[in-house]
């Protein structure tokens, strides 16, 4: 299972729910001006108001997701990268000290 490409699946997901919401609220708050509900300035304000929020809320999303998806795998067994590095490395130096003896024997 490839990690990157699920998290970049999720945040891509994030993003496309908060476009279209900022899409919809756009909509919502034309329609309440040309309505005679809102005046154009309020309208400005508000949707700068929650534009802020939903950024907000996205970076704190985008936060949870990744640490749930840590979690996840922890619990499924999958070795973290750091992890795996470190078996290559005590991998290499013990091909290196077999190597080593082998050619202590044939000399």
């Amino acid at each position: 299972m490839d990690n990157n490409n699920w998290m970049q699946q999720l945040v891509m997901l994030g993003i496309g729910t908060t476009s279209i919401m900022a899409e919809k609220i756009k909509e919502a708050s034309d329609k309440l001006v040309k309505d005679g509900k809102l005046d154009p300035e309020q309208a400005k304000i508000v949707m700068d108001d929650m534009m802020q929020q939903m950024k907000s809320e996205q970076g704190t999303w985008e936060t949870n997701m990744q640490r749930q998806m840590r979690n996840m795998m922890q619990d499924l067994g999958v070795a973290r990268q750091s992890e795996v590095d470190e078996l290559r490395g005590r991998i290499d130096r013990l091909e290196r000290q077999i190597r080593d003896l082998e050619n202590k024997l044939w000399k």
